[in-house]
């Protein structure tokens, strides 16, 4: 008993600490983007988020709780067992309890922890039916937009430079076209490539999903509160993959329907044109 204590008295601060750690990380977090010196997950915007800093959570506690389990073992050894306190080492060769408890219970850690996984990941890739449709063509390095269902109109979304950035706007992360959505609604994201493998990511949303060329790939978010979103291409792409930031604007559904009245005459394209932005984004670079 006496060493037990002693142990404890050594592991207590250090529990406290990850505790703190675990549940706090994420009040550090800045709303739809990162903040100085975060130390959890962006502050979640959609039920997916919430599910993920759920699980991530869970999976916390179950390491901390493993690795004080092994280091009081350890320490119990060091301790307890080394040759001085036992000059006559035992000749052990097994323990039948021991065995069966050291495979059965790692199965059982290992089942608590793919329940919730293979649920999380089911819901990510089971599309519900969708309210608003926006598909996402990764080129470099910058985004375009294009609502299907709501008309012909597409818009290309790169990032604002320093010096044009407003006093609000975060350093890489500004666009000077943000992708609106409504707040409440299930929107799917079609992704795809025009050039090389992009990634499509928004850390707010819970939503990762390569931009390959060829290959039309789909996930889906449901925001919960209206604000603005960034996310930030995660795939090595090229020289400018550090330049290519995703800002997600939410807002109601009247404010969603405005804006989509004008961006069909501000984005308006017949299928063989370019977007007017890129084209004079190129003219300016020239």
């Amino acid at each position: 008993m006496p060493l037990l204590m002693r142990l404890m008295r050594w592991i207590a601060p250090a529990l406290v600490f990850a505790t703190v750690l675990a549940g706090g990380g994420i009040a550090l977090a800045g709303l739809g983007q990162p903040s100085p010196w975060q130390m959890g997950l962006q502050q979640s915007a959609t039920p997916s988020m919430d599910d993920i800093i759920w699980f991530h959570d869970l999976l916390l506690y179950i390491i901390i709780a493993i690795t004080v389990f092994v280091l009081v073992l350890l320490l119990i050894v060091i301790l307890k067992f080394n040759a001085r306190a036992n000059p006559v080492p035992s000749k052990t060769t097994h323990h039948a309890l021991l065995e069966i408890l050291w495979t059965v219970i790692p199965v059982v850690i290992l089942v608590v922890i793919a329940i919730p996984s293979f649920r999380i990941l089911f819901t990510q890739l089971n599309l519900p039916p969708a309210d608003v449709t926006v598909k996402a063509t990764g080129k470099q390095w910058y985004w375009s937009y294009n609502y299907p269902d709501n008309g012909k109109f597409e818009f290309d979304s790169l990032l604002v430079q320093e010096k044009d950035l407003k006093p609000d706007q975060p350093r890489l992360l500004a666009v000077d076209n943000e992708m609106v959505v409504p707040v409440n609604k299930v929107v799917r994201v079609q992704v795809i490539g025009a050039d090389v493998i992009h990634a499509f990511a928004v850390p707010s949303f819970g939503v990762k999903i390569d931009a390959i060329p060829g290959r039309l790939n789909e996930t889906w978010f449901k925001a919960t509160r209206e604000g603005v979103y960034y996310g930030q291409c995660s795939e090595l792409c090229g020289k400018d993959h550090a330049f290519m930031p995703i800002a997600v604007r939410v807002v109601s559904d009247q404010a969603f329907a405005a804006w989509v009245e004008e961006a069909k005459k501000k984005y308006a394209r017949d299928d063989g044109d370019r977007p007017a932005t890129i084209a004079a984004a190129s003219a300016a670079t020239e």
